[in-house]
């Protein structure tokens, strides 16, 4: 597997001349829901998306947009695909895949897909291997078990199938991994892809040059401006480790207060727990944001405890706007690979753990010297890992 040992942004640029293709190139862009609510991965398709739109011709052909983008040489062309219903998702994620082969068979100089097709020269993985989370380390008898259980569902069939064929060899496919330890995990479990692989980490954009200050900005979201504000993001509440989180809360100080950004679908579940540990008062729902650069400017810390995250582009944000973030370790988290603990962010051992967890933000909270240093620290790295040397 390769990994990108030098920023792009830092090759030399006659190197970059080499690098950059000499005519415009017809790009197919394969994701099913184009907007930036969607969640991670979401994102770094658009980022991409932005950015080679300046030099060469893109389609995108997804189920959802909700993003607009021009640029004179023609901007990003925009083609719906039609789905029977949203449920069942494997269906639905069959037909995408079917619906966009058909449509770029041919005519386009490259096809890129982010989601599980068995066409494209470029597969960019953004999640672990389903047939690693099926399968584990299973042996003998309950590895058969689990082929079994694979073989009497249509729905894992599915999904099983159509991820083994975007890692199948092909002449010139390439297959981009979000980070280190999920290109380790999709190697293990596809061991052939390992040669077509790189890794390409998310990037970050700059933050805006004029931001709301921290008090009008937690007003914004009807928290008083003497409150210390935990910012938390995520579409999958349990998934990314809200359960700790809540529990961590109760043993921090009054002032403490979270901001929960993202879908709601969980919302009445979570306000329940907050409910029951007496913490109406200090959790907020905001739903999903348009733009993340308010809730950054609120923020005190970022706090992402997640149990599973192969990158995590939340925490690459936060750290590029100045907030200091407490994070779990490079065993559950991807963007973990890049942080070092007390010098960019503090690590989680456990994310479950919400004893640990407390303790690592009630530091942030109360030492504002350590945080200071930590938001420096953590913004200097994060400036290394730009959109555009992504996009190169």
């Amino acid at each position: 597997m390769k990994t990108a040992r030098v920023p792009v942004a830092d090759l030399p640029a006659d190197l970059l001349a080499e690098l950059t293709p000499a005519r415009k190139l017809k790009i197919a862009v394969l994701s099913r829901v184009f907007s930036r609510t969607g969640g991670g991965a979401e994102a770094y398709s658009i980022a991409v998306v932005e950015h080679l739109a300046a030099s060469h011709e893109v389609h995108v052909f997804a189920q959802e947009i909700a993003h607009q983008l021009e640029h004179q040489n023609g901007g990003v062309h925009y083609h719906l695909v039609s789905f029977p219903g949203k449920r069942p998702r494997w269906l639905n994620q069959l037909w995408f895949a079917i619906a966009t082969w058909h449509a770029t068979r041919s005519g386009f100089d490259v096809v890129h897909s982010h989601e599980n097709t068995w066409h494209g020269q470029i597969q960019t993985i953004h999640v672990r291997p389903l047939r690693s989370n099926v399968l584990g380390e299973r042996t003998g008898w309950r590895r058969a078990s689990a082929w079994l259980k694979i073989a009497l569902s249509p729905r894992l069939l599915t999904y099983v199938g159509l991820e083994a064929a975007r890692c199948a060899t092909q002449p010139n496919r390439h297959i981009a991994v979000a980070s280190n330890s999920l290109g380790r995990e999709v190697a293990a479990t596809y061991p052939h892809a390992q040669p077509m692989m790189t890794v390409i980490a998310p990037g970050v954009a700059s933050p805006p040059s004029v931001l709301p200050t921290m008090q009008d900005a937690k007003t914004a979201f009807g928290i008083a401006p003497d409150k210390q504000v935990l910012l938390f993001v995520a579409n999958d509440y349990a998934r990314k480790g809200l359960d700790a989180l809540l529990k961590a809360l109760a043993q921090l100080p009054p002032r403490a207060t979270l901001l929960v950004v993202g879908q709601t679908g969980a919302k009445a579940q979570y306000a329940e727990q907050a409910l029951a540990l007496g913490l109406q008062e200090r959790v907020v729902f905001t739903g999903p944001l348009q733009a993340m650069n308010p809730a950054y400017a609120a923020a005190d810390v970022l706090v992402h405890p997640t149990l599973e995250d192969s990158f995590g582009m939340v925490v690459l944000e936060a750290m590029a706007n100045g907030v200091p973030v407490v994070v779990s370790g490079p065993a559950y988290c991807g963007a973990a690979d890049l942080l070092t603990h007390e010098v960019n962010a503090l690590l989680l051992h456990d994310p479950k753990d919400d004893g640990e967890l407390a303790q690592h933000v009630k530091r942030v909270l109360s030492d504002a010297d350590f945080a200071a240093t930590l938001a420096q620290n953590s913004q200097q790295l994060a400036v290394q890992h730009t959109w555009q040397a992504v996009a190169d």
